[in-house]
């Protein structure tokens, strides 16, 4: 597919989705957009963000991920610099001998090979012969899932120091079928959802969805705690239906810049959900048969005051973190009775 596609495509996904932030063009493509560490029942994590084109879809509601990447093409040259200068850097050296877990991103889908060169991806393969590597979780859309590739890309996994699992991780956002596509513009639908699981089923692959809990304007707290809720035993029961291991990552919705979001924050139809919501969303996952981590940063692309984390709840996040280390689920009954005044 020509660049010039790819880059429309963009643009046009972008215009529907109402969007009015710019492109990071002026960001150095031999270094990644982002990385961080975090740390869940697996140990801890990697998180890597690489800098590629933005995704092609582009037009989530209130999601302004894209923007963070480039409206041109960047070639597998650059990808595979910005792998050595990741694992170059000292923080990861000093870590690499913990790191239990790698998530890919490139605020899109590291498998859609118009915005993430194949070569780039087996070259970082080869970079992530890490010593105790556990999980390799790659983010994409589920029609980017080439399983031929995914397949040679576990024969490699398996080939490392360590036994490691590759885990898919798809967006869902929202599991109501209107706010997820007609409101939200996810191009999801459960059929889909489903045949991709029972795809992924025989290879013994783990799978990661993303969800945002109160993802759009006009929804109540109570809404988005039950649609929450809803999704968890969903998954729960799709989890045991075809044998996958499905882990939820539930990021509460902040006001992105450059987003209807953030004109619905600023007018009032939009506020934040609480961490007392969340914890009381999440609550559902007690039995379901899935893990949840909860998303506790915004990554500074929330408008001010639009992040879902208030004055004095630090130690909130804290406990937060410790709930996504242990899935310990008394903290989360815990929280979800605490009472706070804003």
């Amino acid at each position: 597919m020509e660049a010039s596609t790819v880059t429309n495509q963009i643009l046009s996904g972008s215009e529907k989705g109402g969007k009015t932030y710019a492109f990071n063009d002026g960001h150095d493509p031999d270094k990644p957009a982002d990385f961080w560490f975090q740390n869940s029942e697996d140990g801890l994590v990697l998180f890597i963000v690489f800098f590629t084109q933005a995704c092609r879809w582009s037009r989530c509601l209130g999601c302004n991920l894209p923007g963070q990447m480039a409206s041109f093409h960047v070639p597998f040259t650059h990808i595979m610099a910005q792998v050595d200068y990741l694992f170059g850097l000292s923080d990861v050296v000093e870590k690499q001998m913990d790191i239990r877990k790698v998530i890919v991103s490139n605020n899109g889908s590291v498998l859609d090979q118009e915005t993430f060169s194949s070569t780039a991806l087996m070259y970082l393969m080869a970079k992530l012969n890490l010593p105790n590597l556990s999980v390799l979780s790659l983010e994409t859309r589920p029609e980017f899932a080439d399983f031929a590739e995914l397949e040679f890309l576990s024969r490699a996994l398996a080939e490392g120091e360590t036994p490691t699992a590759l885990e898919i991780a798809i967006g869902f956002e929202a599991f109501d079928d209107t706010l997820r596509n007609a409101v939200f513009d996810k191009g999801l639908t459960l059929s889909v959802f489903e045949t991709f699981l029972e795809t992924v089923a025989p290879y013994g692959y783990r799978l990661k969805t993303y969800f945002m809990q109160k993802p759009v304007p006009g929804m109540s707290d109570d809404d988005a705690v039950r649609d929450i809720s809803d999704a968890i035993f969903y998954l729960g029961r799709m989890g045991k239906k075809y044998g996958v291991p499905i882990n939820m990552h539930l990021n509460p919705t902040y006001a992105a810049r450059g987003t209807v979001l953030e004109a619905a924050f600023k007018d009032g139809s939009f506020t934040p959900p609480f961490l007392t919501d969340v914890a009381r969303a999440a609550l559902a996952g007690k039995d379901a048969g899935i893990s949840i981590f909860i998303g506790l940063s915004d990554e500074g692309l929330a408008v001010p005051g639009g992040s879902f984390v208030r004055e004095g709840e630090d130690p909130l996040i804290k406990e937060l973190e410790t709930f996504n280390r242990t899935q310990d689920y008394s903290i989360l009954d815990r929280i979800a009775k605490t009472t706070f005044s804003f």
